[in-house]
């Protein structure tokens, strides 16, 4: 990115349930600044200004020297979920005008055994449907010639039921777009102030129903998108910032705004793609090849493994469901790359209530920002799980936020003893409760990230992030048995940080659907090509210098009797006929690693892929000598905590972390406190500070479930 000597600051941030979290930092130098504010649900735009405010007053600047703003926000995915997205019109070709009433829903998890189970409702109402008389083969060939008369008729009818926004799936329109941009150039006429999704430009694969879907998603969170990015320009232009904000894809890289306001669903999972981004950065730089990510915020909890240095992408996802368990199973597919990770509603911020059987139950609801845990004192009333561990003493009221907010124990207390009083439970008792349901969701959301994708977590590290992720994080990596355990400075802020290292990056695919064996290369090469030319003009024109693009191919292959693809890399050399026997034999390799099977047949090349990647200038990690090893110097207080190792409140030391240096050893229980998150450390761990200012923490002492995970 070409560099301005005046403008040399750049931002992240990023809008959670509870908290915004904002950071700022000069690329090539050490160190960043935080800032953390209350989540304004009501205007998310007003939450974003007031932590860029802080921030920019934090470092003395003024937002005329802002280079880069980066933004994630979870809007496309609460609109979702909430079902407040636009009101949709579909337009599709003649005889798949009843595709989303069928659809694809099916009972997951409890709901499989629920005899009242009802489909939830299509995000496309009954009636806005537009079928055009036309068709092309999957090869791109016209089958039904495009009708305009008919085409024009039936959107006029569409548009008198006044979408708000329009999607267009027609028919193999991703070997040939022409029909769709026939269909566009009527629908800009008659309606041209609908928001307008084509397929043929968001994710030009085959699988009908997952590319419908994918755009009707689009549609339906692009013109809320689009309004709320145009709003966050114009606050921030009226500061003085002049350029386009980035908003984090799905895919773990970053776009202009004015891409995502085209392509909203790339930002459905928008936040937890810059939390996987930070924990890549803490793989590369700490040396830990093998890492889970995990991330407790104050709504959910998400998890993903990182292997390489990189995070796992997929294409095929769910979102929308309201599963408990992480599982991506439930909600609307869309087929797009985003980075595999699972969320579920275990956050600090989650309610605890009793069930029907009388039985202690925690989330998926949660008390946000607003009114928050009763703790706040902003009107909830309800115990969460921040109101647990206020309440088990590992949450000092005298220094929430670093002193910078108040919160109040005995509202906690309060909460609590209302779910006493009911279950026959001391307040303690419930308290370790609540904290326990939330360690089991989001154990379940590990699991499925690893043991159920065929990997042992004991072979990997686990960094915890997120504000509340270092309070449950020994529990969750004894769990499983894993021994090292990583916090790295900040926690409650690296989404944030994620979005500060996060690249541009410019996705592409074309349908190749040829046998490997007898594909035509100069014809494959000349798709690459293509695609690349056009990627590499869209980094450009974000400003992006031709040295700092990068340049990565793909390819899905598959074996001829199956219907499913593996993506595999491919050569960025051109395209020969040992270039496509590597990638086949890459893609034999991965399918033994995940079937253990080898099948005897040819394989498919089904489609070609790219992603262009622009490389920025991004913060240093700084590295420090260790001194003598002493972090007793860092003791700044004790307070009685529970642990269960003792089965009670015992006197616990209490450490600032500001105060620890490299080489520093802390022998558990101890609490670390730090201004955006708290670690504990339960008995019979140990904690290190690396080089980086990383905690590392081990058990010393052996784990009863070492064979069990």
């Amino acid at each position: 990115m070409a560099e301005d000597k005046d403008r040399r600051y750049f931002i992240g941030v990023d809008i959670g349930g509870t908290f915004t979290d904002l950071v700022i930092a000069r690329p090539g130098e050490e160190g960043f600044r935080l800032v953390k504010t209350l989540t304004t649900p009501d205007d998310p735009v007003r939450g974003v200004m007031q932590a860029v405010g802080e921030g920019l007053d934090l470092v003395g600047i003024g937002a005329d020297q802002l280079q880069r703003v980066v933004h994630a926000t979870t809007l496309p995915t609460n609109l979702v979920l909430e079902r407040k997205g636009a009101r949709v019109g579909f337009v599709t070709t003649r005889g798949f005008g009843d595709m989303f009433r069928i659809g694809k829903h099916k009972p997951m998890g409890a709901d499989r055994y629920n005899m009242a189970y009802r489909r939830p409702p299509s995000l496309v109402p009954t009636g806005l449907v537009a079928e055009i008389d036309e068709r092309m083969s999957h090869r791109g060939g016209v089958v039904h010639a495009f009708d305009q008369d008919q085409a024009e008729f039936a959107i006029a009818q569409l548009v008198a039921l006044k979408p708000e926004a329009i999607a267009v799936c027609l028919l193999h329109a991703y070997a040939n777009p022409a029909h769709e941009q026939a269909v566009a150039a009527i629908a800009r006429r008659l309606a041209p102030r609908a928001y307008l999704a084509l397929s043929s430009e968001i994710w030009p694969e085959y699988q009908e129903y997952e590319r419908a879907s994918t755009t009707v998603l689009s549609a339906y969170v692009g013109p809320t998108l689009a309004a709320y990015v145009s709003r966050l320009e114009q606050a921030l232009s009226a500061l003085g910032f002049d350029r386009p904000i980035q908003i984090m894809q799905s895919n773990g890289g970053a776009m202009t705004a004015q891409a995502a306001t085209l392509k909203a669903a790339y930002a459905i999972e928008s936040g937890p793609a810059a939390g996987m981004v930070a924990a890549a950065h803490l793989a590369r730089s700490s040396g830990h090849d093998r890492l889970i990510a995990f991330d407790m915020g104050g709504t959910t909890a998400k998890a993903g493994v990182v292997e390489g240095g990189k995070p796992r992408i997929i294409n095929d996802f769910r979102v929308g469901g309201q599963s408990s368990s992480g599982s991506r199973d439930q909600g609307e597919p869309i087929r797009i790359p985003v980075i595999d990770l699972a969320e579920v509603g275990a956050g600090g911020g989650s309610i605890a209530w009793i069930d029907r059987g009388g039985f202690l139950q925690l989330g998926p609801r949660s008390a946000g920002a607003s009114p928050g845990p009763a703790c706040y004192g902003l009107g909830g009333t309800e115990a969460t799980v921040t109101d647990a561990n206020v309440l088990l003493g590992y949450l000092d009221p005298a220094y929430f936020l670093g002193g910078r907010m108040q919160i109040f124990p005995e509202r906690s207390a309060a909460a609590l003893e209302d779910l006493s009083g009911r279950l026959g439970l001391s307040v303690l008792q419930v308290a370790l409760g609540v904290r326990k349901l939330a360690n089991v969701h989001m154990v379940s959301a590990i699991r499925l990230v690893t043991l159920q994708r065929g990997i042992d977590p004991r072979d990997f590290a686990i960094a915890a992030s997120g504000g509340a992720g270092p309070l449950h994080i020994a529990d969750i990596a004894d769990h499983f048995g894993i021994t090292t355990v990583i916090i790295p400075p900040s926690p409650g802020v690296r989404s944030a940080l994620g979005l500060l290292v996060s690249d541009l990056a410019s996705e592409r695919v074309t349908m190749a659907q040829t046998p490997v064996a007898t594909a035509d290369c100069a014809a494959i090469e000349r798709m690459y090509v293509s695609m690349e030319a056009e990627a590499r003009a869209e980094l450009e024109r974000d400003g992006l210098a031709t040295a700092d693009i990068v340049i990565e191919r793909a390819a899905g292959i598959r074996f001829a009797s199956q219907a499913l693809e593996l993506d595999v890399p491919v050569a960025g050399d051109a395209i020969t006929v040992a270039t496509l026997a590597e990638a086949e034999a890459i893609f034999r390799q991965r399918y033994f690693e995940g079937a253990g099977l080898r099948p005897d047949e040819g394989c498919h090349l089904v489609k070609c892929k790219l992603r262009a990647i622009g490389r920025v200038p991004k913060p240093m990690m700084a590295e420090h000598p260790p001194r003598d090893g002493d972090g007793s110097q860092a003791i700044k207080s004790s307070r009685p905590a529970y642990f269960e190792q003792s089965n009670d409140l015992i006197e616990t030391r209490v450490y600032d972390r500001g105060m620890l240096r490299s080489g520093d050893r802390i022998s558990g229980p101890a609490i670390i406190e730090e201004a955006d998150s708290t670690t504990i450390c339960p008995p019979g761990h140990d904690i290190s500070v690396d080089r980086y200012l990383n905690l590392l923490m081990k058990r010393h002492s052996p784990l009863a479930n070492d064979k069990q995970v």
